[in-house]
């Protein structure tokens, strides 16, 4: 049997424990542990171990932990609440202002959390209540609250930045770099999008039922700055060589836990355990998945059908975006099934060989790569955003929801076509920082 007929089985067999709910990690390892037996024999068990701790033995993962506990301290305070509160007290003149400063709150605080569910939850809970209570429509309330949450894994400190940089062996603070101005250029996107939608069909255009003073609008930034000095403070130390991104992970999430102390007054021991808890069960979900996939990269390495599945894309006599264009169309694929984490680490060591080789930038490509997967966050059939979303307005259906966000999914695919025609979108500040 050729390495591309054992690849195609392996995948359907992955496919199939997926489809039935086995968890990510079992599914890999499973499928790896199975195929190495019947391919190999007993004999090959005595490396299992050793290739999924392997996996797990690089100092920088050590930043993944960091970054999900920085964004754990900042979801279980009160921070969404004022940074929203902020943002709606300087915008609430503007014509659908309301929904800007849901898509500008969701946008700092993805920044603070790393995370797109937690941004749904700590944004949308008070936002999303506030917009329909003004007339505007559930469509829009939830769907730009949906798609907001999606920026918490392109805008540093991204989680899924990281996975990447270790995944490819790529600079994670490049990676970082190359992310801020497509965050800033995909909010700007929704932003607008929001704003012709708004004023299309007459929505927000007399929502303002409360006019604050400077005083007012100026109180409540103590409360917020702090947080964004902390990202300032991050990327700085990063890309100043001052520490690397475990230790400035480490740092963030020290002060942020500080912070919630402090200003929000969080001194019980069962919030800071709540904190300490979440942390502990994202960050081994993620563990394991990185030792699966290690282990799971190993077997199709074994069994060259790695080396094959390059061979043959790289013997395709296509035009290299015609390549790229293949590509992401499997990576969208994919990230309706699987989460972004899942999808990278399974993908990014087989197709970075094939981009560079077409001379595509890497850094340029782990943009267009987490844009694609921030479609999948809310689209079907896992759209978890869609999600979480219906949990805490249950009174608005999924579909509701779906059809909110999908003009936001455009926005995201027209993200993507700039950074082909423009790919300085994302490669000028890594170049102009770091050379």
């Amino acid at each position: 049997m050729t390495p591309l007929a054992i690849g195609a089985l392996v995948l359907l067999a992955l496919i199939a424990l997926l489809a039935i709910g086995t968890p990510i990690a079992f599914a890999l390892g499973f499928v790896s542990i199975v195929t190495l037996m019947v391919v190999e024999g007993t004999g090959s068990l005595s490396i299992l171990g050793e290739t999924f701790f392997g996996g797990l033995a690089s100092f920088s993962l050590v930043s993944i932990p960091m970054f999900i506990l920085m964004g754990a301290a900042v979801a279980s305070s009160p921070a969404g609440k004022d940074l929203y509160l902020a943002l709606d007290r300087w915008l609430n003149r503007v014509p659908g202002g309301l929904v800007l400063s849901n898509l500008g709150a969701c946008s700092i605080f993805a920044a603070l959390s790393g995370s797109s569910p937690a941004t749904c939850a700590a944004i949308g809970k008070m936002g999303i209540p506030e917009m329909t209570s003004r007339g505007y429509p559930k469509e829009i309330a939830a769907g730009s609250i949906a798609a907001g949450g999606t920026l918490g894994i392109l805008i540093p400190p991204s989680v899924t930045m990281i996975v990447y940089g270790i995944a490819t062996e790529t600079s994670i603070g490049r990676l970082f770099l190359a992310g801020i101005l497509p965050g800033a250029m995909l909010t700007a996107l929704f932003m607008a999008w929001t704003l012709y939608s708004c004023r299309r069909r007459g929505i927000g255009l007399s929502d303002v039922t409360e006019r604050f003073t400077m005083r007012q609008r100026f109180e409540v930034l103590p409360k917020v700055i702090p947080f964004l000095l902390i990202i300032v403070g991050i990327l700085y130390v990063l890309y100043g060589g001052v520490a690397t991104p475990s230790e400035a992970a480490g740092v963030g999430a020290v002060f942020c836990i500080v912070l919630v102390m402090v200003i929000y007054r969080l001194w019980k021991a069962r919030p800071l355990w709540m904190v300490l808890r979440d942390t502990l069960k994202e960050s081994v979900m993620i563990m394991m998945i990185i030792g699966a996939s290690e282990l799971f990269s190993f077997t199709l390495s074994s069994m060259f059908i790695t080396q094959s599945i390059a061979a043959w894309i790289a013997d395709l006599d296509v035009n290299r975006w015609v390549l790229m264009g293949v590509i992401n169309l499997f990576l969208l694929v994919a990230g309706f099934f699987l989460p972004p984490v899942a999808v990278i680490l399974m993908t990014a060591p087989i197709l970075m060989p094939i981009i560079t080789q077409a001379g595509f930038d890497p850094y340029w490509f782990a943009v267009v790569l987490t844009i694609n997967m921030e479609i999948g966050l809310i689209t079907p059939p896992v759209g978890l955003n869609l999600y979480v979303i219906n949990g805490i307005a249950p009174d608005i259906t999924l579909g509701q929801i779906l059809r909110g966000a999908l003009p936001y999914v455009l926005c995201m695919v027209l993200g993507i076509v700039l950074l082909c025609v423009f790919p300085e979108i994302a490669t000028w500040l890594p170049r102009a920082m770091m050379g």
